[in-house]
């Protein structure tokens, strides 16, 4: 099967939230718990190294993007990914390639540290970050409920070696 990685267009936006919703509903991706509408979630990421990836019918199976950790300007070169595949296309190899293109454009953009905050229970996600250059900073205990649930998270980072 062949596929085409390109830069995110506003057009993907349905897309984009589809595959996010299969994070949510999954329960072990993130803290959301509701999808928002693509104003807003365009509204909390950088412009910048967004991506898609697509199958040979022109259909996004993947995606990637950058969020600011920070607003202040010490941090203006630190981001937090988020990376998400459709549930028939995950465990294929295909995040490396993603998430390989948007390390070298976050560089190109003067981004010099990317973290990420994984729940312990994904191991998938867990093991594709430390494949992928990330190390584990530590385990943030207890740090957000989800669901009533008090839950851990383990933060990765991953810094630039060219900035």
């Amino acid at each position: 099967m062949n596929y085409e990685l390109r830069e995110m267009l506003p057009g993907d936006g349905a897309r984009v939230l589809e595959i996010f919703r299969q994070g949510v509903d999954s329960g072990i991706a993130t803290f959301d718990t509701e999808v928002p509408t693509f104003e807003a979630w365009d509204m909390e990421y950088f412009n910048d190294c967004r991506w898609v990836l697509e199958n040979e019918n022109n259909e996004i199976v993947g995606w990637c993007g950058l969020k600011p950790v920070s607003k202040r300007e010490c941090y203006k070169g630190v981001a937090e990914v988020s990376i998400y595949f459709d549930k028939n296309y995950q465990g294929k190899g295909l995040g490396s390639v993603l998430l390989k293109k948007m390390i070298l454009d976050s560089e190109d953009h003067g981004f010099w540290t990317l973290q990420t905050n994984v729940f312990p229970e994904n191991e998938i996600s867990i093991k594709f970050h430390q494949k992928n250059g990330f190390r584990i900073v530590g385990v943030r205990k207890k740090i957000g409920k989800l669901n009533g649930e008090w839950k851990d998270l383990i933060l990765f980072e991953k810094r630039s070696e060219r900035i």
